[in-house]
Order: structure tokens, then C-alpha cells, then sequence
């Protein structure tokens, strides 16, 4: 793995100077600093960062930026997040919250930060999943394999409460977070939607053996995952690597965990049952041969994000 910091030395911050005093002015500031230090966002993360220390957002800035900012607990704050971002810690550890779809999930370390890419996975098991309610299917049953914070299984849930959802994660560091989204979004609903299992997605002996999943084996109708898929000699961010190498990275070809892990996919699938598992960039044609010409998948297609970029393949179990 190669860290990438464009900015070529770390970066610290002495704090925000006294003379910076109004609001428009400190926001400038922190833009400016970030962008001075080669951070990839710096407008945005200027206005989270802003927005989480003085509670203040671009309407205040429009309509009250000459204004002085006299909190000097509000001016600590933003001194101190802004330090830590020009540090390369990830803003979401900063702000203690990433988004996902409709959620916002506690992150911190020890538990793989979602990335925006991965809203287009989850959106598309919520339209596979609806497709089936509207056919009939009175709750589709959902896996969501290496699940970390929850990200997959609790959007789709959110989205589609009617489903049965189950989700898998080894790390006992990112089940403490895992734990802690499940039970906020429980509250939140007002019921439980998300069933966890702690296991290893590549090894199918140990979670046949598991009874949390007795009843899932060839009846479930979805499969979703992002598991570890950097492969190890790509050059990744200095807020990649804050992530857990083993969340991350997925060894020469970034398909280490995904090969075995499909053995766990069909076993689970039942006959006519979908799969989408997130990749790199660089994987597509490797997945597409995985899933079409190894597993004998119909339908097998890899879908693009944003950028046109090469970042989930799907498939269709046969019949």
C-alpha cells in the first residue's frame, strides 16, 4: 500500500490567529487552510467543520458574516477540529458521523468509514427488495456480508422496513459501532428490523455451524457487501489508511476476501436470488468473470458510480 498526501509533509495548525474574528472571516480561514494543505474537499469539510464548532451554517455566514464570533469555547473547538483535520484524521472521525442514504451513522476508529460510492449499492438492494414486495413477497430476507458499521443493512432497512434483514461482521472493534447504529436505529423505528451475527464471511464451515443463520441457507433473496477490496499495492489517502487494513485492503488483486466470501453468497441464495458486492475501480472484469464464467451467474452486470468508474457487480443466482 503507497499513502497518498498530496501535500507531501503532515500537516498541523498553531490555532486560528486572534485578529480572525468574525464569522465569514474564520470560515474563509479553515477553507484556506485546507486547501492550502491539499485536502481533497476543502469547501465542504470547511463548512462541516464550521457548521459541528459553532453551530452556525452559510446562512448565518450570508446574513451575519462581519459579525464578531465571540464564543471562545465555539473558537477552541473549530481550532481544534480544524487541527485535526489538516492532521489527515478523517473529518467523519472528527464529526463522529458518516452518512448513509437517509442515516447518519457513528464512525470512529476501528470501523470503515462509509464512502458516498456505497449509497449506490444500497439503493440498489432497496429497489431489488421493493420490486419484491410489490411482486408479493411479504418480507424479502436480506444478508449484508462485512457489514462494519451497518451501513448496508440499516439503510436498506430504513428504506425497506417490511424486509428481514441479517447482517455479518467479524471485527469486534467494528461490531462496537455496528452495535451501537443498530440500537440508535432501533429506537428510532420503534422495532428490530437488523439481526447481527458475528463471523468470518470466508469461512462457510464455521457460519454453517452458526444457528443464527440456520434458517437463511438457500432462502434468502438478497445479498449485498463491501468487504475488503483495495488491492494492496494501490496508492490509497492518508484518510484511507485510518481505516482498518483489514476492512480495506484485499490482498495482490483486491479479490482475497470476495472468492471465498462467494461460497458463503450461493450457499446463502436461494434459486433466482441477487447478489451485488462493491469492488475497486481496477475489478470489474475480474468480477465479471467471477460471478459469470466461476459461478455460472445470469445476469451479471457492473455497474458504475458517479464518476463512471467500475464499482459494484450484480448477478443472478440460477434457477
Amino acid at each position: 500500500m503507497k499513502p497518498n498526501n498530496p501535500s507531501g509533509t503532515e500537516q498541523s495548525s498553531p490555532g486560528i490567529p486572534d485578529s480572525v474574528r468574525g464569522l465569514g472571516e474564520l470560515l474563509r480561514y479553515v477553507r484556506t487552510s485546507l486547501s492550502d494543505a491539499g485536502i481533497a474537499s476543502p469547501e465542504a469539510d470547511a463548512r462541516a467543520i464550521f457548521g459541528a464548532a459553532t453551530s452556525m451554517g452559510p446562512v448565518d455566514v450570508i446574513f451575519r458574516g462581519d459579525q464578531e464570533y465571540s464564543d471562545e469555547a465555539g473558537r477552541t473547538r473549530l481550532s481544534e477540529m480544524l487541527r485535526r483535520r489538516l492532521g489527515r484524521e478523517p473529518l467523519q472521525h472528527i464529526l463522529g458521523t458518516a452518512p448513509m442514504l437517509g442515516l447518519e451513522l457513528a464512525v470512529g476508529p476501528g470501523v470503515f468509514v462509509p464512502r458516498p460510492e456505497t449509497e449506490l449499492l444500497a439503493q440498489w438492494a432497496i429497489d431489488e427488495a421493493r420490486k419484491l414486495v410489490e411482486g408479493g413477497v411479504g418480507k424479502p430476507r436480506i444478508v449484508d456480508l462485512c457489514t462494519g458499521s451497518g451501513a448496508l443493512a440499516l439503510a436498506i432497512a430504513d428504506a425497506v422496513p417490511e424486509s428481514e434483514i441479517l447482517a455479518v461482521e467479524l471485527s469486534e472493534e467494528a461490531l462496537v459501532w455496528t452495535r451501537t447504529n443498530l440500537v440508535d436505529c432501533q429506537a428510532r423505528w420503534g422495532g428490530e428490523w437488523v439481526s447481527l451475527v458475528h463471523g468470518d464471511v470466508t469461512d462457510l464451515a464455521a457460519l454453517r455451524a452458526d444457528e443464527a443463520l440456520a434458517t437463511w441457507w438457500g432462502r434468502t433473496d438478497i445479498v449485498v457487501s463491501n468487504p475488503p477490496y483495495v488491492p494492496d499495492d494501490a496508492e490509497v489517502s492518508a484518510e484511507v489508511l485510518a481505516d482498518p487494513h483489514t476492512a480495506v485492503f484485499g490482498g495482490s488483486d483486491g479479490l482475497d476476501v470476495i472468492r471465498p466470501m462467494m461460497n458463503v453468497v450461493d450457499g446463502l441464495l436461494r434459486d433466482g436470488g441477487v447478489v451485488g458486492i462493491e469492488h475497486d475501480d481496477s475489478s470489474g472484469a475480474d468480477m465479471a468473470r467471477l460471478l459469470g464464467a466461476d459461478w455460472n451467474y445470469n445476469a451479471v452486470a457492473v455497474q458504475p458510480d458517479l464518476a463512471g468508474r467500475d464499482r459494484f457487480t450484480v448477478g443472478v443466482k440460477p434457477r
